[in-house]
């Protein structure tokens, strides 16, 4: 691909390739091995070779089956399974997982800040660094990590089924989990640094407080005093959004930023969904429970009013 002096044109290029790839296979009838030779080209061009060393980041395939796994767990096997029994406790396991949650985020929150973004990172634009150097293969280990633990990640769902909570298995709750694991495959595979990793910082800290409530929340009733700040942790997962669509809008709009217009096309597209759909559980469960006790204390307020002057005629 050699003469290239615009993005039009490498991405023309590329088009043009495919093309050629699909017309050979066309011709050799041989179309069982197109997706392998196109997933070859795209690995080719803009795999990052340091990721070929961890587990499962040869191609995608893995980390598909286990988000079928999980779907088949959650929509058809799991439910199936509890059907006839009843719902399982798991106080000591749940108090264990989330402490784990909280310690595994915290460490992942300090080590994104040490690997670039305390002091190393422009928070205006950073670009993938692709070299050997011991940050660059201190973010990448840590993206990695943060894929593995998207996996871990798939327990929150299976202990909602075997409790029986099934309340709070919502569409937004199985898209996250379904979507993130294959988000941080992308991430390892192909731009595991750079502005890509701001989501990241922000999700840490988010979730060391949300599975610090969780965990808190597990231990008993005793503890509910203490959990009165649940409306701001769905507050807190807003503000992350709000914050990576400006991170990401400043990046692609900005001439000097070299970090991929493509990729933060992905980004910008993946916040506002996430946006919109953390607003409409936001709206769905505080706003209007709050303007149902509104309307029950208007009810009252008649049926008190009857009430007074009923003891005042006696």
């Amino acid at each position: 691909m050699e003469n290239i002096t615009s993005n039009f044109d490498y991405a023309a290029e590329i088009v043009k390739v495919a093309f050629e790839e699909l017309n050979t296979h066309h011709l050799s009838g041989n179309y069982t091995g197109l997706i392998p030779r196109y997933y070859w080209l795209v690995e080719e061009e803009y795999g990052d070779p340091r990721a070929k060393r961890f587990p499962l980041m040869d191609n995608p395939l893995p980390t598909f089956g286990l988000v079928g796994l999980y779907l088949s767990w959650v929509l058809v096997v799991g439910p199936m399974f509890m059907r006839d029994r009843k719902p399982f406790q798991l106080r000591q396991t749940l108090i264990v997982y989330n402490a784990f949650q909280v310690l595994l985020s915290g460490y992942m929150f300090y080590e994104h800040l040490m690997a670039g973004w305390l002091n190393l990172y422009n928070l205006k634009c950073q670009p993938v660094d692709y070299s050997d150097g011991p940050m660059s293969k201190r973010m990448l280990n840590l993206c990695y990590i943060y894929y593995l633990s998207k996996l871990t990640e798939f327990a929150d769902t299976i202990f909602f089924v075997l409790r029986k909570k099934t309340s709070q298995i919502t569409w937004l709750h199985v898209y996250h989990h379904s979507l993130t694991p294959l988000e941080t495959w992308v991430l390892v595979k192909f731009i595991a640094g750079g502005n890509a990793t701001f989501p990241n910082l922000l999700n840490n800290f988010v979730h060391v407080c949300m599975y610090f409530y969780y965990m808190m929340s597990a231990m008993g009733p005793e503890y509910s005093k203490f959990l009165w700040w649940k409306k701001y942790m769905t507050e807190l997962q807003i503000a992350q959004f709000i914050l990576c669509i400006g991170h990401t809008i400043r990046a692609l709009f900005s001439n000097q930023c070299k970090f991929s217009k493509f990729i933060s096309s992905l980004l910008l597209l993946n916040s506002l969904i996430f946006f919109c759909l953390f607003m409409n559980f936001y709206i769905q469960s505080y706003k209007k429970s709050n303007n149902n006790k509104l309307e029950a204390a208007k009810c009252k307020e008649p049926v008190k009013a009857v009430e007074g002057a009923k003891v005042k005629a006696n």
